[in-house]
């Protein structure tokens, strides 16, 4: 396994260009870079930098409502996610970490209690397999992996292993797999051991995020009333048992990228808090992984 991080809290404060976060990358040592969508897609900083070799760039990250009910926005966003597949294609980058997307209205005459909280996500399976068929299609004809990303804040139905599964049957693509993120399993009180077996050959890209849960608060709000009862870390800073989680991931013969999410709030309010968070990430996290 190798270290990496995602590139989208350096540029939100402020380390935009490739190249720079590559150099940066470089120095503390990590090993990959999973660049996000707020990183131009400038070809010639990319091919400098794979050119370079410092760091090596594993894969793009477009998480977008793909499903969206205003077809503009929806169609906008395919196009998009069909760019960085070609785009990635050309250069060798070999995934794209995406979402699946939702449908947010309810079919008449049909009612769910999970509707008056949240749409239910099987009931978008349908459109999903409809809309990416021949978006899964476009990326085997490029050589390019399609991750889906667990995290369920996001237009997204991938959110645990009921849905992957119907999404992996239903999607049957050696292309198509998980972008498995630990920390989002935490917090639905979901086992974020177990599925690795299940799932091994089909993660094809692992986020390194933890998740605290604040007991006090949960007894006072309950899971519904807002968030405010758990928050991200970064690894070690949670309940997450990282020595448990890559001892499951090596069982299962992954070798791919455990890339450092970062979107802890304790550091996050200045470039240098974002830079220490991602170095005692990786620290914390080169016990178990092993160094470069």
């Amino acid at each position: 396994m190798r270290l990496g991080f995602m590139t989208n809290i350096l540029v939100k404060k402020g380390m935009v260009q490739l190249d720079e976060i590559a150099e940066w990358a470089a120095a503390q040592g990590f090993e990959d870079l999973e660049v996000g969508p707020t990183v131009p897609m400038e070809r010639e900083l990319f091919e400098q930098v794979l050119e370079k070799g410092k760091v090596a760039i594993t894969s793009l990250t477009y998480c977008r409502n793909f499903l969206s009910t205003d077809s503009g926005e929806a169609e906008a966003h395919i196009e998009e996610l069909k760019k960085r597949i070609a785009f990635a294609g050309d250069l060798g980058i070999e995934k794209i970490v995406t979402s699946t997307g939702i449908n947010k209205t309810l079919e008449e005459g049909i009612y769910d209690k999970a509707d008056s909280i949240r749409r239910t996500p099987a009931r978008s399976l349908d459109q999903f397999v409809e809309t990416f068929a021949p978006i899964v299609e476009y990326a085997e004809k490029k050589n390019v992996k399609l991750a889906f990303e667990n995290c369920p804040l996001m237009g997204n139905i991938a959110i645990s292993p009921v849905m992957w599964r119907e999404i992996l049957k239903r999607l049957d693509s050696k292309m198509v797999g998980l972008a498995y993120d630990p920390s989002h399993l935490v917090w639905q009180f979901i086992d974020p051991y177990a599925p690795v077996a299940e799932f091994g050959e089909r993660i094809f890209h692992v986020h390194a995020k933890d998740t605290e849960i604040k007991e006090e608060r949960l007894k006072e709000c309950g899971i519904l009333t807002d968030f405010s009862w758990w928050s991200y870390r970064i690894p070690g800073h949670g309940l997450l048992d990282w020595r448990k989680l890559t001892g499951e991931l090596e069982k299962a013969g992954y070798r791919g990228t455990v890339s450092i999410e970062h979107e802890d709030p304790d550091y996050e309010d200045s470039l240098e808090l974002v830079e220490n968070g991602l170095i005692l990430g990786k620290e914390y996290l080169k016990a178990f992984i092993g160094k470069r």
